[in-house]
């Protein structure tokens, strides 16, 4: 839930509609985000809070033994049913519903470690048999869980030293997520698709970044150098994380009027080379049950989300988290993600942590970014800030006056000074480090929020939900400590903070800059935030990977953000998470990170964790060539007019990429799946035409000339889409003969008026070659899948990472089938696919290596 609940934004849709014309006229022409800030904060009452809190009921996560007990008794039955892996879900969410101080935290660590130890994880049982001994175990029992861990300290090498090591904690943790983004939350077709109807939409497109001028306003470039200046915020430690990233060789940020700041390749780059990484400053998981109550999802045993899977501070997945000690909701992967965690920003999330999921993944990152940076960053951002538009302009023309294209920028505008009414200020040479600042907060701060491209009503809802967020804090405690330095008053001068009451202890009017930053940081998300992806095993049957690409997190990503957008991009996005810890908990001072909480302990605390992003060239990129990636919307998936339309609304801009260029000279509509129709009358080929004043087809072939009208072929699709949904869901219920049956007839009225390379024929394809692999029909199973995989080559191109895919799984067809010959013919097509938008490291890679090497043998 990228934007706030329903029932909120109808409740600040009422503010709006109560304001006269003219407070709509006054916030509307409102320039400046602080003004914008102190105008919503105007217009919040008290029952606007109680409201907000009011409807929050509906997200619990406070703590409570009840739910604690009930999640025990369902983890009990899984187990009993030897379904450990759902017994583990269910005692890590009694373990996380249970307080400090009961009976049912013990209970709930001690039955997990059984079901752990059942499924192999041996190091995390010892981890959850020490925490339930920790934690108050029932003293006549303890002999089952000293028994258990002498059972798993017979599967380390060194006995009890294993146990020791254990205790010591980890190091370092990394996982990768291998995952290819050409869009937000798009999902590949795969042998678990087929519930996808045509026309699906790459998620929300808040998954991508700001439009055609994303520019810092502080107009600058880097290029880089191999030297780091010791100047250069590169050079310098931010928060306590590790240096910043700088631009590696054969990359230039530079400007132009009409792209804005973009990224430039000054050396050329080969297919499949990773040109650059990126670290996110800040990240939020989403909740993998948005819409619906929590306890009802876990009553009804459905699929836990991924909230539940994985660690809310390295996003790493984990089949044993540790709680907040303070509410149900979130969890860690080790003590030192949950105490790095705590005192970054869960400390101030945690009393808040309802309104935060009513208010949705948006606000919580503003807030997140901004209570990372604190205010001695936020002030240093905002110095230059205020003549960051005028300069912008003044580059802009002076770029245009000399006719120049896209360059790296080494002027610096030197500040206005206060009074001076000249605007012909001349530009100074100076190191254009100043303006590239890596993966530190000054890059996500200059990036523009479009305060002008949103609607008011938008800006109203974003301001109305920050300036209440805000005063929600305010009211749970005590200030941020990354805020309570002083300095504010500096920067900020408020005109309505008189109206705020003052209930928490600290909090003086000028701390409202607080709220200020987070309303820019929640504008910009909407054109900057970066979908977090990964392909997750579906685990719906065995002899064939099935896979689904899952949105699980949303970021900000420093460097990421100066690249513009393709609709057809030369770049592939691989995530991987992962935390580095500090065995000494002294290396991060307590007065950098503030007094100690519930969770403050001995503990090593998280210095580096989230997520990072491989940028990799999907083809070969020359030298003086923009570096690119999509949005979301991409040209393999909608037509041009729904392409711009969406990248209009949301990013600001008229897409004017090669695709869109090459596509605007065949009509309105573009390129689409229409393409891949045929006549129903002769099977000749059909192009789109007006039938009896409606769209419609019309057969190319004058001795036919049939034509069918666009609500007809609509019909028709339907009708082919709702067996497919109905053969699907009788395969999950194990019965892949109906299931067949019924996706014959589906596939034998497709074939009247769709060409094998139509997406709904993949669709059909796929589903086939499941059912029938599912009942051990190799042959019959990789025969529907080259079907498949004719379909999708023919809608994502022969290069793309969806054709990678579906060419691993029929070598995994070949391979279980006993295929040797055909099964080596797809593994190299397969692994140059997945190595060039993936890595050569990749699971799957390596996975197809292992197949190779064991055919290799048998022949």
């Amino acid at each position: 839930m990228d934007l706030p609940c329903v029932e909120w934004q109808k409740h600040v849709e009422q503010k709006w509609s109560r304001l006269t014309l003219d407070e709509k006229k006054c916030f509307s022409s409102l320039l400046d985000i602080d003004e914008v800030f102190d105008f919503g904060l105007s217009q919040i009452i008290q029952e606007d809070v109680d409201f907000l809190s009011g409807i929050s009921k509906d997200y619990p996560i406070q703590k409570d033994l009840e739910r604690a007990a009930r999640c025990r008794k369902e983890g009990n039955s899984s187990f009993k049913a030897r379904d450990y892996t759902a017994a583990v879900l269910h005692y890590s969410q009694g373990v996380c519903h249970a307080s400090l101080s009961s009976e049912q935290l013990s209970l709930c660590y001690a039955n997990r470690s059984a079901a752990l130890f059942h499924l192999q994880h041996y190091r995390e049982c010892l981890e959850d048999i020490d925490r339930a001994l920790n934690h108050g175990y029932p003293s006549h029992l303890k002999h089952k869980l000293q028994d258990r861990q002498a059972q798993c300290l017979n599967h380390f090498p060194n006995g009890t030293e294993g146990l020791n090591t254990i205790k010591q904690g980890a190091g370092h943790q990394a996982e990768g997520l291998n995952t290819t983004k050409h869009g937000a939350g798009h999902q590949a077709e795969g042998l678990n698709t087929t519930k996808q109807g045509a026309g699906h939409q790459a998620e929300g497109l808040n998954t991508a970044k700001q439009g055609a001028e994303h520019q810092a306003e502080g107009v600058c470039s880097r290029t880089n150098s191999t030297k780091p200046n010791p100047k250069s915020p590169n050079s310098q430690q931010q928060n306590g994380i590790s240096p910043v990233s700088c631009l590696p060789p054969g990359l230039s940020v530079c400007f132009s009027p009409e792209k804005g700041r973009h990224l430039v390749a000054t050396k050329g780059i080969a297919a499949g080379e990773v040109i650059l990484e990126d670290r996110a400053y800040s990240c939020v998981l989403i909740p993998g049950m948005v819409g619906e109550r929590r306890e009802e999802t876990e009553e009804a045993g459905r699929v836990f989300g991924t909230e539940v899977r994985r660690c809310h501070q390295c996003l790493g997945e984990t089949v044993s988290p540790v709680p907040c000690e303070g509410c149900s909701y979130a969890r860690y992967c080790s003590e030192g993600c949950r105490r790095g965690a705590w005192e970054r920003h869960h400390r101030w999330e945690c009393p808040i942590g309802a309104e935060l999921c009513t208010a949705g993944v948006m606000s919580q990152l503003a807030l997140r970014v901004a209570l990372k940076a604190g205010v001695k960053e936020v002030l240093k951002a905002r110095q230059p800030i205020r003549d960051a538009d005028n300069d912008s302009k003044l580059i802009g023309e002076k770029i245009s006056s000399k006719n120049s294209s896209s360059k790296p920028i080494t002027e610096k505008i030197r500040p206005k000074k206060k009074n001076s009414g000249s605007s012909d200020a001349e530009p100074e040479i100076n190191d254009p480090s100043d303006y590239y600042h890596g993966d530190s907060y000054l890059s996500v701060y200059h990036l523009l929020p479009h305060l002008n491209g949103h609607a008011p009503s938008l800006r109203f809802l974003c301001s109305v939900t920050i300036a209440t967020l805000y005063l929600r804090l305010r009211q749970a405690g005590p200030p941020p400590v990354s805020w309570e330095r002083g300095g504010a008053s500096e920067s900020r001068k408020c005109s309505n903070q008189s109206q705020a009451p003052e209930e928490g202890e600290g909090w003086t009017p000028e701390l409202s800059l607080l709220g200020s930053v987070v309303l820019r940081h929640m504008l910009q998300l909407r054109c900057n935030a970066q979908a977090v992806s990964l392909l997750r095993d579906t685990g719906d049957f065995t002899a064939v990977q099935s896979t689904q690409e899952v949105r699980i997190a949303t970021a900000i990503f420093p460097t990421l953000s100066i690249l513009n957008h393709s609709c057809c991009p030369n770049t592939s996005l691989n995530f991987r998470t992962s935390h580095l810890v500090s065995p000494q908990p002294d290396l991060v001072s307590t007065d950098e990170l503030g007094s100690t909480g519930p969770e403050a302990c001995s503990a090593p605390v998280s210095i580096s964790a989230g997520v990072a992003v491989s940028i990799r060239a999907s083809r070969d990129i020359c030298p003086g060539q923009e570096v690119l990636h999509c949005y979301g919307p991409h040209s393999s998936r909608m037509v041009l007019c729904e392409r711009r339309r969406l990248l209009q609304e949301q990013y600001h801009f008229l897409c004017i990429c090669q695709a869109c260029s090459l596509e605007q000279g065949e009509g309105p509509e573009g390129r689409g799946p229409d393409t891949h129709q045929q006549c129903g009358k002769c099977e000749g080929p059909v192009k789109q035409c007006s039938v009896d004043g409606a769209g419609g087809f019309v057969c190319v072939r004058s001795s036919c000339g049939h034509r069918v009208s666009r609500s007809e072929l609509d019909l028709r699709l339907q009708e082919v889409r709702v067996q497919l949904e109905q053969a699907v869901d009788l395969l999950e219920t194990d019965r892949p003969d109906q299931s067949v049956r019924l996706l014959q007839r589906a596939v034998s009225q497709a074939c009247v008026f769709l060409k094998e390379t139509h997406p709904l024929q993949g669709q059909l394809a796929d589903a086939m070659a499941r059912a029938y692999s599912t009942m051990g029909e190799w042959r019959g199973a990789a025969s529907q899948l080259e079907r498949s995989v004719v379909a999708i080559r023919s809608q994502y191109g022969e290069d793309s990472i969806e054709l990678g895919h579906q060419l691993f799984k029929l070598a995994q067809l070949h391979f279980n089938g006993g295929f040797p010959g055909p099964a080596l013919s797809v593994i190299s097509r397969a692994r140059r696919l997945l190595s060039l938008h993936c890595g050569p490291h990749c699971p799957e890679v390596q996975e197809l290596q292992g197949m190779e090497d064991c055919l290799q043998g048998v022949l």
